[in-house]
């Protein structure tokens, strides 16, 4: 173990160097310089990734026309150095290649996975009440205390876990002690979902200094739509923090709840044009989902509104039109990541409370902080359940076992045991479910007609998925 900490320790510094030295030269050779990199990282990840991601970026770096050369750019133009050096290491050296690698060599030896991040929430406290957010019913009672927090990353560093996100509540209500954490395990990355509305030039200049923290911002659309469901004023916020972001040199993106009320808004071309003016980098785009005992229904979206995303996001991010900004779409992109990333099998969810669920939308669990330790918690029945059934659906369009599979959920739950852990108000996994049955059931079809159309797809899995279509179409 002390070997491998020390060769660990002398690879990241070796890389470090390398990336200072890539840095400087990007800005006299940018060609030179990226392909550099790009050498570099084949010589470190290549047995992790096919030929073909590191072929297509130097075909990409090849083509000065091209939107994402031109994005690549952008970023060495406009970012902080430091800011961009930390990334890499933490993300793409750290994270990316030495934590995975680990992860990946636990998995071989235990026969189960642990996760390549750990979504956490440190408080429960919130100063927005948004329409359609499972937390917003927490109110404002409980925090993870920073020796909670430090216990679970000096625990998950010595697991190979490199990646710290963060909800809540409000993450940005405890930033001294964010702050705190990315100082005290610097070799780590800390990433939050904030409203912004606590963002200030002092905090900024303290992320940049430290280059280890980033931002996702929440936004629903523009001034009326946005405020709707988030509240009066909360757009203003959120432009002022991608301003002072912005002039600090800060790598920062969107998280965007899309519903059947705003996703044509949220994907517009006038929206994106406005979030790239301000500086944004990428937007996460999360499926609204109907968590909670008086959770509505009315905003998931129709199987035709959702066809829209699934084509709409691909549009974006394509390498020839869109925009020049990265966009990720959780629920239609599950064929890139192999269906439901939960459980463990890439992530998990800690509480503000310290339960230790699948996924910051499905509150059940077996193991709490304060009783296990993290391993523990992260080798409980129910994950190890969860990871059995990955993936839940030979469609990965259908990848979750709540939302597009809910006759799964309720069995995994109750075959181990485990326990609702909402903090407001219990919910059984059957009232949970119910709540999308209708939903799965349109939506099946439309999804088995896409995948199977899709080229990613071996002919084999067209085959399997055009039975099922045929199946279906006889029920």
């Amino acid at each position: 173990m002390a070997f491998e900490k020390f060769k660990g320790a002398a690879t990241r510094k070796a890389v470090g160097a390398t990336v200072d030295g890539v840095l400087k030269y990007v800005n006299k050779d940018r060609v030179k310089g990226l392909n550099r990199l790009v050498d570099i990282s084949e010589y470190l990840v290549g047995d992790l990734y096919p030929d073909a991601v590191f072929d297509g970026a130097r075909r990409m770096i090849a083509d000065p026309d091209n939107k994402w050369m031109k994005y690549v750019n952008s970023m060495l133009d406009d970012l902080d150095p430091h800011v961009v050096k930390t990334h890499i290491l933490n993300i793409g050296y750290q994270a990316g290649f030495y934590g995975y690698a680990k992860t990946n060599r636990f998995e071989e030896e235990h026969g189960y996975r642990i996760p390549w991040i750990i979504l956490m929430d440190p408080t429960s406290a919130c100063n927005k009440h948004c329409i359609g957010c499972w937390s917003a019913e927490y109110g404002n009672r409980l925090n993870l205390s920073y020796e909670d927090l430090a216990s679970i990353v000096r625990q998950g560093e010595e697991l190979g876990i490199y990646f710290y996100m963060m909800t809540g509540g409000e993450p940005l209500v405890r930033k001294d002690d964010i702050i705190r954490l990315a100082r005290e395990f610097p070799k780590s990355m800390f990433y939050a979902f904030t409203n912004g509305s606590l963002i200030t030039d002092e905090f900024a200049e303290t992320m940049r200094e430290l280059g280890n923290i980033s931002l996702a911002l929440s936004i629903e659309g523009f001034e009326g739509d946005n405020d709707a469901r988030r509240g009066e004023g909360s757009f203003q916020e959120v432009v002022k923090a991608m301003e002072i972001l912005k002039n600090h040199g800060l790598v920062f993106g969107t998280s965007i709840c899309y519903t059947s009320k705003n996703y044509k808004m949220v994907t517009s071309d006038e929206f994106l044009d406005f979030l790239i003016d301000h500086g944004v980098r990428y937007n996460w785009y999360f499926h609204y989902m109907p968590v909670g005992n008086e959770a509505s229904t009315e905003l998931l979206l129709t199987p035709e509104q959702r066809e829209y995303m699934y084509h709409r996001v691909r549009e974006i991010r394509d390498f020839d039109g869109g925009k020049p900004i990265f966009t990720f779409d959780f629920q239609n992109d599950g064929e890139f990541v192999q269906g439901c990333i939960a459980g463990g099998r890439f992530y998990c969810h800690i509480n503000p409370n310290g339960d230790v669920e699948p996924c910051v939308f499905i509150h059940y669990s077996n193991a709490n902080i304060h009783d296990k330790t993290l391993l523990e918690c992260l080798s409980q029945p129910l994950f190890q359940e969860y990871q059995k059934h990955q993936p839940f659906n030979c469609n990965h369009l259908q990848p979750c076992p709540m939302l597009e599979n809910p006759e799964i959920l309720g069995k995994i739950v109750h075959d181990v045991d485990a326990v609702s852990t909402d903090l407001q108000s219990p919910e059984t996994p059957e009232h949970l479910c119910a709540k999308c049955v209708d939903y799965a059931a349109d939506w099946a079809p439309k999804a088995q007609e896409l995948m199977a159309a899709h080229p990613h797809l071996t002919p084999a899995e067209v085959a399997t998925l055009r039975e099922e279509q045929r199946r279906q179409s006889q029920l």
